[in-house]
């Protein structure tokens, strides 16, 4: 088998590393626009499959320089692969899915933009009628939590609520925000100001992000921290379980205090998209992200990924809680921080089925739709990622 991984940043690297020590694979290509990056993940990855491959001799791993905005040779890229993974910005998924169909070549990526997911949709039959299958939104949110929701939701008889709760976080928080940066501040400040689409008592109701705190509790050392609404994350669960849920709905985790910051951030204009009158080189929004990221990127801290998917429902006439619960940390023996593994291994995971053929159904279709969540489950628990689950009365 043959796997093309696009974007060589964090997430790119630990999902080709994991792809390259899987059984019967035996290409890897990393490509990216920038060599310097490339570089860089050639000497990441060589030592990270030196630390061992769990008896399987790894993938020859190679890169190749390509510009995604180049306009095109995008199918020419994908062509002669089994599965392509893009873990690219998502603005460039509705293309690389019109590439795929166009090679033949089953694709899978990280997603995290809806309107986009629903272009790729509209693609389906065309993806059907050629034989490929594409799975957008493979991450970890949009991705591993929705597919555990699919699966709760598939265990009840019968369910009230969904509720999916995860955070990307520093391990050692600061003020004023007690976050860093674990993906690029442009899908962070994305996140906070465009809507989201819940589930109430069976209709589905738009709401603004940074809105309906709560508090949610877990084990020492993290105690009680805070959630709010977010968009991107539950994907088209949405619309694809409407039918089966009553409530549903998707919040990001984060330190106590972080979401008050962002709400004076957002009504106070300074993640406003229009240039100021009186210095019009002047955006607020890009002002605000460049000083976010100046003061958001910690190399001396690690981080630490929340996640707790709730699934209320009733299974043979009782009242039951269906709970999935994951912390994950920073690993240094590959260096792969907990955003990269949660993101970059579940989506690996559903690459390797597509290579493997063990997705069946084909065109372009929701994870909750495509993937048998039982084994996908097993597949994301055999990539170290400790996904605890429980059965509880409610």
């Amino acid at each position: 088998m043959k796997a093309l991984v696009i974007g060589a940043g964090g997430m790119g690297r630990a999902a080709a590393w994991d792809l390259a020590r899987q059984p019967g694979m035996d290409l890897v290509r990393l490509v990216d626009c920038s060599t310097d990056a490339l570089v860089a993940a050639e000497r990441e990855l060589a030592k990270a499959l030196a630390s061992g491959t769990h008896g399987n001799p790894p993938a020859r791993v190679e890169t190749e320089q390509f510009d995604l905005d180049a306009g095109n040779g995008h199918a020419a890229l994908l062509a002669g692969f089994d599965v392509a993974l893009s873990a690219a910005d998502y603005r460039y998924n509705a293309t690389l899915t019109r590439a795929a169909i166009e090679a033949r070549t089953h694709l899978c990526d990280l997603g995290g933009n809806l309107p986009i997911v629903h272009r790729q949709l509209a693609m389906s039959d065309e993806a059907q009628r050629r034989g490929v299958t594409v799975i957008p939104d493979c991450g970890l949110a949009p991705g591993l939590a929705c597919q555990l929701a699919a699966l709760g939701v598939e265990r009840l008889d019968a369910v009230d609520s969904v509720r999916l709760r995860v955070g990307g976080l520093p391990a050692r928080p600061r003020p004023p925000l007690g976050y860093k940066l674990v993906f690029s501040v442009r899908g962070l400040t994305n996140e906070y100001l465009e809507t989201t689409e819940v589930v109430r008592e069976g209709e589905l109701v738009r709401v603004r992000s940074l809105d309906d705190l709560e508090t949610i509790t877990f084990d020492a050392p993290f105690g009680t921290m805070e959630a709010f609404n977010t968009s991107g994350g539950a994907s088209t669960l949405t619309r694809t379980l409407r039918s089966k849920v009553r409530n549903l709905d998707y919040k990001t985790i984060r330190y106590p205090g972080h979401c008050a910051v962002f709400v004076a951030l957002r009504d106070l204009g300074f993640l406003s998209e229009e240039s100021l009158e009186e210095a019009p080189e002047l955006v607020p929004r890009v002002f605000t992200e460049r000083m976010l990221s100046r003061a958001l990127v910690d190399e001396t801290d690690t981080d630490v990924v929340l996640m707790r998917v709730e699934v209320t429902g009733t299974r043979a006439g009782e009242p039951v809680r269906q709970l999935f619960e994951m912390i994950d940390y920073h690993d240094f023996q590959t260096g792969h921080s907990a955003m990269a593994r949660t993101t970059g291994y579940s989506a690996a995971a559903v690459a390797y089925m597509l290579a493997a053929g063990a997705i069946q159904r084909r065109g372009v279709l929701a994870g909750e739709h495509a993937l048998p969540l039982e084994e996908y489950l097993a597949a994301v628990r055999a990539r170290g990622l400790d996904v605890r689950e429980r059965l509880e009365r409610a």
